[in-house]
């Protein structure tokens, strides 16, 4: 074989060995989000849209929620590979012995929970005035469940609080009507339901949880440790390629909204923007965020929020903090980084 053939055939020999790695297909991934869709969702679609899940191998198929709880339920069964759920959802979920299959959230997005009281304005002149009021809500609300967290930091006899038993539905509609003194939910969903039910976010008063003595965590991706523990690669995958979408969003969020209207053509792109940079003010760029980046949390803080969560819900010692938030999967905190 001459030197000419002989480079022919070593290069043929090299392309036919690249060639499988380059047609590869891409992963299929089932990612469930928490609930219909809502201008915070935005991080994720982007994330798709702009093709930063494809980049990294991924073929992610996007679906509603209908609530943290079902989304965490639903990626512990294997419906799903990976969800996107309140974290505090994830505490009450692992300490019952029947769930085998633990719950593990590896991207922190909010790093404060939206859970509130809600109330017209007036109604109460500051959170002790709570007692003796009527809430209402639904029974497995966050919410309501972290409540007793809430009445403790702020001295409030929780067993002095009339609750109504709503459905979701029902919950802000009560509110608008004044046929309760106020509703417990995330704000992102309870204020903007009243607001569009016609009283202004003016004429409203907010207690959230983390502006008054209750530092809870807020809503993650969440893995089964099974799948983790088999695909710990592809979760670090879709978590990069997560923050790039998450990138995106902050720099254009007009442009997420417009991306979700293609999704859902009665998608409101006004209000869900309005949506998305409460949560953003509120929960994405705290002043944690803007030190640390992204994801940023110390085991003590982690481990005190669980503890708080375990003692609303009564779960005593039954829930390991390494369970419900790992940093294992997380880039280097410099690419994390979401401002300047």
């Amino acid at each position: 074989m001459t030197g000419i053939s002989a480079r022919l055939a070593a290069a043929a020999i090299l392309a036919f060995a690249a060639f499988p790695a380059a047609a590869q297909a891409p992963v299929p991934v089932k990612f469930a989000l928490d609930w219909a869709l809502q201008g915070n969702h935005a991080v994720f679609s982007m994330a798709v849209d702009k093709g930063h899940y494809a980049r990294e191998g991924l073929a992610v198929s996007m679906d509603r929620g209908f609530g943290s709880g079902d989304t965490v339920t639903k990626v512990a069964s294997g419906a799903y590979d990976i969800g996107y759920a309140d974290l505090n959802t994830v505490i009450p979920f692992n300490a019952n012995p029947a769930n085998a299959n633990k719950i593990t959230g590896v991207l922190l997005v909010m790093d404060q929970s939206l859970a509130a009281v809600i109330l017209r304005k007036g109604a109460v002149a500051n959170p002790k005035g709570l007692e003796g009021k009527k809430l209402a809500a639904p029974e497995a609300d966050a919410g309501r469940m972290l409540f007793p967290a809430f009445a403790k930091a702020q001295g409030i006899d929780a067993g002095k609080i009339v609750w109504q038993t709503v459905t979701p539905q029902l919950r802000e509609t009560l509110l608008v009507q004044k046929q309760v003194d106020g509703v417990t939910g995330f704000i992102s969903t309870s204020v903007f339901n009243i607001k569009m039910a016609g009283v202004p976010t003016s004429d409203l008063m907010v207690y959230r949880y983390n502006e008054y003595g209750v530092d809870l965590l807020g809503s993650a991706l969440i893995v089964s440790q099974s799948f983790a523990e088999k695909n710990p690669e592809l979760v670090r995958k879709f978590v990069r390629a997560s923050i790039a979408g998450i990138r995106d969003a902050l720099a254009d969020p007009k442009a997420g909204m417009a991306q979700l209207k293609q999704r859902d053509p009665l998608f409101n792109e006004a209000v869900e923007l309005e949506r998305f940079e409460m949560v953003r003010d509120l929960t994405m760029l705290t002043d944690n965020v803007k030190r640390n980046g992204l994801s940023a949390v110390p085991a003590d803080r982690l481990a005190k929020s669980v503890d708080t969560v375990a003692q609303a819900y009564g779960l005593g010692g039954k829930v390991n903090p390494q369970d419900v938030y790992t940093d294992r999967f997380l880039p280097p905190a410099a690419e994390r980084r979401l401002v300047p």
